[in-house]
């Protein structure tokens, strides 16, 4: 007796192809993320809004990563919990 066949994988292969082109991820760890691709001053204003709106101790907001692009432009992602307790 041998290992039974594999079941196919077309159908999560074309929803996981759909859902990365449409740019829709979820992360399963509770975390409300936004990306933001702004010019250097306004990057700044963007994070202090976060921070205002939804302070670090409440909502565990954070900067989640950041880079330099061309023509001092900063790609970065902000990270918080959807809710405070």
């Amino acid at each position: 007796m041998g290992t039974p066949p594999r079941p196919p994988l077309d159908g999560l292969k074309r929803s996981l192809d759909r859902r990365r082109a449409e740019g829709i991820h979820m992360p399963r760890d509770g975390f409300v993320r936004e990306t933001f691709s702004l010019p250097r001053t306004d990057a700044r204003d963007k994070a202090r809004e976060w921070f205002e709106r939804w302070p670090k101790q409440a909502y565990w907001t954070s900067i989640e990563s950041w880079r330099e692009r061309p023509d001092d432009v900063i790609e970065f992602t902000m990270r918080r919990l959807p809710t405070a307790d």
